[in-house]
Order: structure tokens, then sequence, then C-alpha cells
């Protein structure tokens, strides 16, 4: 997804000379393959957004898959791109990184301070990890290599899937899917009051080449809208948008997760950036996407 992004936003800017490759066509995670790919391309810039990622339900599933994946993924992307010449480096984490139960809004100097949220502990160590490595390389070499921390991502290429999706895409396909069925009620877990900040894909686009940009970019950086929304008050907004008219249950046997996250954009708004797509705008744009995805997925079926 924000891959796809920041290309759409090249192209758009006339840049032709961008260098991609899918999971299917380079693992990261084969070491040799990696340093290969790097040492026979050379480039100058790397933005880095590669990630196994998944929601609550995937995280807690699946924590081995998610710590060895993205530890790995990261260390061979660092370590190659170095090794290869690269002078620029931006890698994409996550604000799940800070603890659980740091102040609000997060500041970037809350990372480390107390444990993390332990549904996500696996993802959020990787990604540290990743944001250390490139701080203490840029420390050691003098390569300017960075970090930028978004907050929750949706818009167009998000993953769906019914059970390892994040909420926002997995709350607009269980609504489409009741309104297509005519069901009476959607179940969303817990209780409703965690409090989540959501920052459209196509604005982390703009920030990425902001950053990248910068002379002397912070080692890492939060990107966000700073502003929340209860996940309650979520799945009203995309029960509106997609013409659910039933009721809203919650199943309170399901985990909450971090109780409230909403991050300090201060650092980045002193840059000289900001983002400009409104959560409800951003939505109906996300929905017109999965609509069309829905419709090709079943003109393939047929």
């Amino acid at each position: 997804m924000v891959g796809s992004a920041v290309v759409r936003l090249l192209e758009r800017l006339g840049v032709d000379n961008t260098l991609c490759r899918s999971s299917s066509e380079l693992d990261l995670r084969d070491q040799a393959a990696t340093l290969k790919f790097f040492q026979d391309h050379k480039p100058g810039t790397v933005i880095f957004a590669a990630a196994t990622v998944g929601g609550i339900h995937a995280n807690s599933t699946f924590p081995a898959n998610f710590i060895y994946d993205n530890l790995i993924m990261s260390a061979n992307a660092i370590d190659s791109a170095f090794r290869a010449g690269t002078k620029r480096f931006l890698f994409l984490g996550s604000t799940c990184i800070y603890p659980r139960m740091a102040p609000q809004p997060i500041q970037e100097d809350y990372l480390l301070t107390s444990p993390l949220e332990p549904t996500n502990e696996a993802y959020a160590l990787a990604k540290i990890s990743g944001l250390k490595m490139c701080q203490y390389y840029r420390q050691q070499y003098g390569v300017l290599f960075h970090s930028a921390m978004p907050t929750n991502l949706y818009g167009p290429g998000d993953n769906y899937h019914p059970e390892n999706s994040h909420v926002l895409p997995a709350l607009i396909r269980r609504f489409h899917e009741a309104k297509e069925q005519n069901l009476d009620e959607v179940i969303i877990w817990g209780t409703g009051t965690p409090r989540r900040e959501f920052l459209h894909v196509d604005d982390l686009a703009r920030a990425i080449l902001h950053l990248l940009q910068l002379d002397d970019p912070p080692d890492w950086v939060n990107v966000g809208t700073g502003k929340d929304i209860s996940i309650r008050e979520l799945a009203e907004c995309i029960a509106e948008i997609t013409g659910f008219q039933g009721e809203i249950r919650q199943d309170r046997d399901k985990p909450d997760g971090t109780p409230l996250k909403r991050s300090d954009i201060s650092l980045i708004k002193s840059t000289g950036w900001e983002p400009s797509i409104n959560l409800k705008q951003g939505i109906e744009r996300t929905y017109q996407d999965y609509q069309l995805e829905a419709s090709r997925e079943c003109f393939r079926e047929v």
C-alpha cells in the first residue's frame, strides 16, 4: 500500500527512474539475494516500505512470523544498502513502537521509556531495531539513514482480509458485506472505547518525499494527523459511508489493544509538512476503491 502510494506520487511529479521490487520478485529475508540486488543496482536513495503487517488477531496469532520477517528484512536491507554505497535510506516503521501507556500525544523521545503493548510487541520490537540500526549507521558511518513512524494507515491497496487486516479496512469490509447481505447487525471487537489516529496513505507519501528533501532530518519522526477517534465512532462513520443501517454490537470478550494512541506531530510540522486529507473524506475515497476492487474480484471469479 505505502510503496504504491509513493510510486503514484512520483509518477505525478514526473519521476520515471524508480526501481521497485515486490516480495515475489525479491525476498528481503534472503541476505544473499538482498545484497546482490543492492550491489547490482546501487540505488542512491532507498525508501524501505517492506513489512509483514496485520491487526490485533494477526499479531497475536503469528508473533514469531512478525518479529522474524520484520527483523531480518530490515537488517538485510539496511546493511546491504550501506555496503552498496547508498547515501540516503528512509526506514518506515509505525507508532506502535511507543510504550502502551505513553503520555498523550506521543512524542518521539517517549521511545523505550516503558513496556510495549503486548498484542503487537513482536512487530514493534522489530521496527524499533530497524529504527535504531539506521540511527547507529548514521552515527558511525555518516550515511543519511533516518526513519519515519507513521500512525495507523489506510487507503488504496490496503489489506481487507477478514481476520488479518487492520481495524479500518476490516470494518470497511465487514459493513460493506453486511449491507450487501442485508444483515441486522455488525459485531466489532472490544469495548469500542480505545482511540486511534488514522492517516491516509497519500498523505504519508507526501511526507516521505518531504523528508527526503531535508538536509538534516531527525533520526526518527512521527507522521500522523494529531487527531484521534474512538473505535465505536469509527465504526459508526464507516456504517454511514457504506450505507449499513443495522445495529453495531460490541464483542467485549475480544481485546481492545492500547487504550489510547495519538502522535505528537509537532516535529514534522516544524519542518514544513502537515496532513491534508480529513478522515471522512479519506474513508469515502477508500471505500470507493474497495468497491472497485471487490467488483474486479467478482468479475474474476465469474
